[in-house]
């Protein structure tokens, strides 16, 4: 049979029910050989992973220098997570300060005190963790951090 990409292949069609064989032969000729499938989905493949790369390390660029204009303490953790850690500490930052200074009402006293509870929190898994909160939420999810660093949280729960 020969397929859309001009190769030739042997099919073994005895296995599919004599009614659907003709059909299913139409379907295989519209599609490339298996060896062109293949290099195509690796093509694919590759050319994510490089997307996906060059993305991560313009974020990351940008997460550097924010925490650099805004002296934010370096994040501790395992070293395969602190990059992250710092594109989520920059994501969640920047998401708050829209939503709460430049949408919302609060000033920059507000932004300021919100800011420095933020500087407290250098475990980079806890901004991982908190990668899909909204903006909305930092305050809340600082004020939560910084009372179980405090050791108020109930030990009983």
């Amino acid at each position: 049979m020969e397929h859309a990409c001009s190769h030739r292949a042997d099919h073994d069609l005895s296995n599919r029910p004599a009614d659907k064989r003709r059909s299913y032969a139409r379907w295989l000729a519209s599609k490339d050989c298996t060896d062109c499938w293949k290099a195509a989905r690796d093509a694919d493949s590759k050319s994510k992973e490089e997307w996906l790369a060059a993305k991560r390390a313009v974020e990351q660029e940008a997460a550097a220098a924010w925490a650099r204009q805004f002296e934010m303490p370096q994040l501790e953790g395992p070293d395969k997570v602190l990059d992250w850690g710092e594109r989520s500490r920059h994501q969640l930052m920047t998401a708050a300060h829209t939503a709460l200074v430049v949408e919302g009402s609060w000033d920059d006293a507000d932004w300021a005190e919100l800011e420095e509870k933020a500087r407290f929190i250098t475990r980079a898994g806890w901004w991982i963790d908190q990668r899909d909160s909204e903006g909305t939420d930092l305050l809340e999810l600082l004020d939560a951090a910084t009372e179980a660093d405090r050791g108020t949280e109930n030990p009983f729960l």
